[in-house]
C-alpha cells in the first residue's frame, strides 16, 4: 500500500510530465500556425537580399561571393542550368530534392520548402538540416541561371542556446523533483502527526498536544482535532462520573434493604420495629424502581429512540391536571397557587411534557416554605412561554451552573427525600430540547426561583 507521501510525490511528478508534454504540444501548435510561415518569410527575404547584393556587384566571382555569404552562418546550395551543384558553408545532412523542384526554381519560381514539405514536430522542423527544409530562389549571374537554396546555419547561430536550453530544462526538472520531495514532506508531516495522535486517542490517551501552527486547512483540522480530544476527554470523565453516581445511588438503598432484611430475619426486632423496617425497605425499593425508570428514560432520550408522538392538546388543562395530582403536597404545606392559564393549544408529546410539569412543579413545592406562594402562567407570543415562579429557598449562582448535570443534588445538607436522584432536571431539559424548546432558570437565594419553559407555538393557538 502506497503512503500518502509517495502518492503525492508521484502525483506531482505526473503533473510536471503532463504539463511539460501539453506545453510542448501547445508550443508546437503555435509554431505550426504562426511561426512556421513567419520563419519562412524571413529566410525568403534574407535570400532575396543576398541575390540583390550580388546583382549590384555582378563583377564578383559567384563562387567567392557565395563563400563569403556562407561565412556569415548560412548554408547555401547552388545548382546551375546544367545541373552542376556547389555547396557553401556547413554541409546539409541530406541533399535529396526532387529534380522538378530545381527546374521550378531555375524557371523563376520560389521554392518554399519550410511550409510545402512535411518536417514532423516543430523541434525537428525548425532544426532539420536538409535541403528540403530551405528556400529556393532563382539567380542570374553572367547570363547563366542558377537555383540558389538558402538556409540559416541554426546549429552555428544557436548552438550555445541549444546547450543553455537543454541545461535549463534539466535543471528545472531536477529542482522540481527536489522541491516536490521537500514540500510534499512538509504537507504530509502534519497528517502523520495527526495519525499518531488518532492512534493514541483510540488507546484512551486524551492528553495530546499537537504542535501544528499552520494557518490552512490542515491547521484548522489540527485545531478541530484538539477540540474534539478535549470534548472526548470531558465525555469520558462524565461517563466515569455517571457510572460512579449510578453505582452510589443503587448501592445506598441496597445497603439499607440488606441491613433491615437481616435485622428482621435475626428475630431480634419487635413487631413495631419490623413494621418500620419493612416500610423503609418498601420506600427504598420504590426509590430503586424510580431510579431505574429515570435512567431508562434518559438513555432513551439520549439515543433519540423514544417514540416522540406529538398531538394537539390543551396545555392549560394539562397543567391544571398536574396541580390536581399534586394537590395533597401543596395543600399539606399550606401553599397558595396562583394561576394565569389562558386556553392554549400546543402540538407536542403530551406524555413527555407531563413529566416536565410534574418535575418542575414538584420541585417548587418541595423547596418553598410553608404558606409560600407558587405562580404558574402561560404567555403566547412568538412562542409559548410557561412560567413557574415561587418564593422558596432559591438557588445559589454556583448551583445554577450545575442544575442540569446528572446526579447533581445541590445543597448536600438537604435530606435525601427532598433532593431525589439528581436526574429529574436532566430529563426535563432533554424532553424540552426534543420538543424543540428551551428552559431557563432565574433564582436568588432566600428569594425564590423563576423557571421559564419556551415551546414552539401551534399555528392554531389563539
Amino acid at each position: 500500500m502506497k503512503s500518502l507521501y509517495v502518492r503525492l510525490v508521484l502525483t506531482f511528478i505526473a503533473i510536471v510530465i503532463i504539463s511539460g508534454t501539453l506545453g510542448f504540444l501547445l508550443a508546437n501548435e503555435y509554431y505550426q500556425r504562426n511561426l512556421r510561415a513567419y520563419n519562412e518569410e524571413k529566410i525568403t527575404r534574407i535570400g532575396q537580399q543576398i541575390i540583390d547584393l550580388y546583382e549590384h556587384n555582378s563583377q564578383l566571382d559567384i563562387q567567392g561571393f557565395m563563400m563569403r555569404i556562407a561565412n556569415l552562418n548560412f548554408q547555401l546550395y547552388l545548382v546551375d542550368e546544367k545541373g552542376v551543384k556547389s555547396e557553401f558553408g556547413a554541409p546539409f545532412r541530406e541533399l535529396e530534392v526532387a529534380p522538378e523542384v530545381v527546374q521550378k526554381v531555375l524557371s523563376g519560381e520560389i521554392y518554399r520548402g519550410i511550409t510545402e514539405e512535411k518536417h514532423g514536430l516543430f523541434v525537428t522542423g525548425f532544426f532539420e538540416n536538409t535541403l528540403k527544409n530551405s528556400i529556393g530562389l532563382p539567380l542570374t549571374a553572367n547570363g547563366k541561371r542558377y537555383a540558389l537554396f538558402v538556409r540559416p546555419n541554426i546549429e552555428q547561430q544557436f548552438g550555445e542556446v541549444h546547450i543553455l536550453f537543454a541545461f535549463l530544462l534539466a535543471a528545472m526538472f531536477l529542482l522540481s523533483m527536489i522541491l516536490i520531495l521537500v514540500f510534499t514532506r512538509y504537507l504530509v508531516k502534519p497528517i502523520q502527526i495527526l495519525t499518531k495522535a488518532t492512534k493514541k486517542l483510540a488507546e484512551g490517551d486524551y492528553d495530546i498536544r499537537l504542535d501544528i501552527l499552520r494557518r490552512d486547512e490542515i491547521g484548522d483540522l489540527a485545531v478541530n482535532f484538539t477540540q474534539m480530544t478535549q470534548s472526548l476527554k470531558q465525555l469520558d470523565q462524565m461517563r466515569q462520573e455517571f457510572v460512579s453516581n449510578v453505582s452510589h445511588e443503587i448501592q445506598s438503598p441496597l445497603t439499607s434493604i440488606q441491613g433491615f432484611s437481616q435485622a428482621i430475619r435475626s428475630g431480634g426486632a419487635t413487631r413495631e420495629q419490623q413494621e418500620a423496617y419493612l416500610a423503609i425497605i418498601e420506600e427504598e425499593s420504590r426509590r430503586l424502581s424510580s431510579l431505574s425508570k429515570q435512567l431508562l428514560t434518559l438513555a432513551s432520550l439520549d439515543k433519540e429512540t423514544s417514540q416522540y408522538e406529538p398531538t394537539v392538546y390543551r396545555l392549560d388543562e394539562q397543567i391544571r391536571q398536574v396541580l390536581l395530582m399534586l394537590e395533597h403536597q401543596w395543600q399539606s404545606k399550606g401553599l397558595t397557587v396562583e394561576l394565569d392559564l389562558p386556553e392554549t393549544l400546543i402540538f407536542s408529546d403530551k406524555q413527555l411534557l407531563n413529566q416536565v410539569w410534574i418535575n418542575l412543579i414538584s420541585n417548587s413545592i418541595k423547596f418553598t416554605h410553608p404558606s409560600g406562594v407558587i405562580s404558574i402562567g402561560i404567555q403566547v407570543d412568538t412562542q409559548i412561554a410557561v412560567t413557574i415562579q415561587d418564593n422558596g429557598i432559591g438557588i445559589s449562582e454556583d448551583e445554577l451552573q450545575h442544575i442540569f448535570d446528572r446526579f447533581y443534588k445541590g445543597d448536600k445538607s438537604r435530606n435525601r427525600e427532598a433532593t431525589g436522584s439528581g436526574l429529574g432536571l436532566s430529563i426535563v431539559r432533554k424532553i424540552v430540547q426534543v420538543a424543540g424548546g428551551t428552559i431557563q432558570f432565574q433564582s436568588k437565594e432566600k428569594e425564590g426561583t423563576t423557571i421559564t419553559v419556551s415551546l414552539p407555538i401551534h399555528e392554531s393557538t389563539p
